[in-house]
């Protein structure tokens, strides 16, 4: 039916153009009252005439379309309208579709613009990045070729001291370099600027080597302290560096000048200060006849020159060893015309120290400059300080030899050798290897005549005959012994810090030869008490000189020890023997006897015991007291004699302790005279009584 209707309106439509009015609004058609009215058509059909039912369906269904005809006549306009309406949509939509497919149409041509855009930027942002990467080339290069107007004006006109003259002069050393390694690329640039950079170099290498002159000639002015133009030298190193680099000939003028000017002046002053220092040495000095054994008489003649006003300082080191404590060892050299206003003088080892600290103080400092000034290293190094300092050296080597052949003041030449080898520790602490050779070759100097000297003393001990040396007593031999004990402990205190085997060995040999000859001294004296008091006394003298300054387990204290200890032993033994000597013969056999099981051959010694301990009894105070008189008055050492007598009280108490207990051995208990022992405690306090007390 809509169908219909539909068709009916266009129908009125194209017909009458007033249906263009109708308003499809007030049709009342629905598809609702269909509906409905299908269901009331339904609801009734039953029992009624279907033939009169359609007749009256059909009727009221053209009633019905003739009213729906009217209606959608009614609304024909309304109808027309929105016909039109939905056309003119229909375009728009049209139209707007045409837009929309050439607005995507121009999206996609869009989208390849963009990506031809995208790969022209890139291509663009390479060809920047290699524009700037040979403008930072082109630039460096040109920077690098150009000769600034500033550096021209500074390098022709301003002084060489100037810090403006020092930049450019850096500058203009970069541009030299630069230059040449464009020219062996081939640069053509390079020519442009070569003539102008080579015409300033020459500039500059004039103006250096002028000042450079002027400031060692100015080391050869008279009192000059030339460590004062050597300290401005090195603020301007870099001249010598720019000469090196680009005039050698230059630089090789002003290294052979300062060579031979330093040289002068190294030898000249050392020369001048060695000499002035000779004469403020000790006059007298030792001579081929002080030794060990040779007598002060020895010597006197009536054409012999006056002995040492002490010959035993020859011997003894005294405040001499100080010049090896480190406040002398490096303290201020000495002033030579300081001392001979104040009349001073010294012995040849402060000479020697004073001047080889000064060869120490300017050789180090001195090798550090041209380490510094003139860049050199290693060898070549110290080639260049052996041309400058080697004739000082020689010198010094030289006036050394000639001493040294007739020296014989052997503490000396070992202090000049302890002083040398602390003096090469220093340079070594301060990794200056420049004097190394120059050490050694003193050393190889000074150890041979140490060595011959020390070798003399023992051939004139060995070869000292005790029966020239006038009258003898029991007393050390200060003459000898006493210098032995001296000698030997100062060079073994020295020796301590820088142990020398060649040394000790020489001094083994020494101490045997004393040892010798004071056996020999010893066998001069009848009696063998005497013979041990003059060994006990001079072994106690030499132990005490040695343990002053030698260590307490060296060797020639324990040496002198032990042999101090047996003589003391046997020398008790020997005091012992005239008093007590029979109770002690008694009290040695008895042991023996006891430890063979054999005691009973003494038991018919009835007699003879008795009278020994009878004979005790009665005179021990008076043999002791006589013994600790006698020994005081034999020993010059009271120390020495007080440890002797306790040593023989001990020994005393111990064999009469022997004596006791040999008596309380069965074989002797029946013995009456037991009764009339002494009692061993009384004993031992009554003798307590005895010790001196020093």
């Amino acid at each position: 039916n809509h169908k219909y209707l539909f068709d009916l309106i266009c129908f009125f439509q194209k017909t009458d153009g007033d249906i263009a009015n109708l308003n499809l609004g007030e049709l009342d058609l629905t598809t609702d009252e269909f509906i409905l009215d299908e269901v009331d058509s339904k609801t009734t059909f039953t029992g009624v005439d279907l033939r009169q039912y359609s007749k009256q369906v059909e009727a009221e269904l053209q009633r019905i379309e003739q009213a729906s005809i009217k209606d959608y006549i009614k609304e024909s306009q309304n109808i027309a309208l929105l016909h039109n309406q939905i056309t003119a949509c229909d375009s728009i939509l049209e139209r707007m579709e045409g837009m929309l497919s050439g607005f995507q149409s121009d999206l996609s041509s869009i989208s390849s613009e963009i990506q031809t855009l995208q790969q022209q930027s890139v291509s663009m942002n390479v060809r920047l990045k290699n524009r700037q990467a040979v403008r930072s080339h082109l630039s460096q290069l040109v920077d690098e070729l150009v000769v600034p107007g500033a550096m021209i004006s500074t390098i022709l006109d301003s002084p060489v001291t100037e810090q403006e003259f020092l930049e450019q002069l850096h500058e203009l050393n970069n541009k030299i370099n630069f230059a040449k390694e464009l020219s062996f690329r081939e640069t053509l640039a390079c020519s442009d600027i070569q003539d102008i950079v080579d015409r300033l170099k020459l500039k500059a290498v004039s103006k250096i080597r002028e000042f450079i002159l002027q400031k060692i000639y100015s080391f050869r002015k008279p009192m000059t302290n030339y460590q004062i133009p050597q300290n401005t030298l090195l603020k301007y190193r870099f001249f010598y560096q720019f000469l090196l680099a680009n005039e050698r000939t230059v630089a090789k003028e002003i290294r052979d000048e300062y060579v031979d000017t330093m040289s002068k002046i190294y030898f000249s002053y050392f020369k001048s200060y060695s000499g002035r220092l000779l004469k403020v040495q000790y006059e007298e000095v030792a001579d081929k006849d002080d030794l060990m054994g040779v007598e002060d008489t020895a010597k006197k003649g009536f054409f012999s020159k006056p002995s040492l006003k002490s010959r035993n300082t020859i011997f003894t080191l005294g405040q001499r060893g100080s010049i090896l404590s480190p406040a002398e060892l490096e303290g201020p050299i000495l002033v030579p015309h300081t001392a001979q206003r104040g009349d001073s003088r010294y012995p040849y080892e402060t000479l020697f120290r004073s001047q080889h600290y000064a060869l120490l103080d300017n050789g180090c400092r001195e090798f550090l400059f041209l380490s510094d000034f003139f860049m050199v290293a290693g060898n070549s190094a110290l080639d260049l300080f052996n041309s400058i300092m080697g004739k000082t050296l020689s010198m010094f080597l030289k006036s050394m030899s000639t001493y040294v052949s007739d020296c014989y003041d052997s503490i000396a030449i070992f202090l000049c050798i302890h002083i040398i080898l602390r003096f090469r520790a220093i340079t070594a602490k301060r990794t200056i290897p420049a004097l190394d050779k120059y050490w050694e070759a003193v050393l190889e100097l000074l150890w041979p005549r140490f060595d011959l000297i020390l070798e003399m003393n023992i051939h004139s001990i060995r070869n000292t005959d005790p029966q020239k040396l006038g009258v003898l007593d029991t007393r050390p031999h200060y003459v000898i012994t006493r210098r032995y004990a001296e000698f030997s402990s100062a060079i073994v205190s020295i020796n301590q810090t820088f142990p020398n085997e060649r040394t000790n060995a020489l001094l083994g040999q020494l101490q045997i030869e004393v040892e010798n000859f004071v056996l020999k001294m010893a066998a001069e004296f009848p009696s063998r008490r005497d013979q041990l008091i003059f060994l006990i006394n001079n072994y106690d003298m030499m132990l005490s000189v040695l343990m002053e300054r030698a260590a307490d387990d060296s060797k020639e204290v324990e040496g002198f020890q032990q042999l101090l200890l047996a003589r003391t032993q046997e020398f008790i033994e020997e005091i012992l023997s005239p008093p007590f000597g029979g109770m002690i013969a008694f009290v040695k056999e008895a042991e023996a006897l006891m430890e063979k099981g054999q005691l009973d051959r003494l038991k018919n010694e009835e007699a003879r015991i008795s009278q020994l301990v009878r004979g005790f009894s009665s005179s021990w105070k008076q043999s002791v007291e006589a013994m600790s008189q006698d020994v005081m008055r034999s020993f010059t050492n009271f120390k020495n004699g007080t440890s002797i007598i306790q040593g023989a009280l001990t020994q005393l108490i111990q064999y009469y302790h022997g004596f006791h207990k040999v008596l309380n051995q069965p074989t002797f208990r029946s013995l009456a005279v037991r009764s009339e022992l002494i009692n061993l405690h009384h004993l031992m306090v009554e003798v307590k009584k005895h010790k001196p007390n020093f």
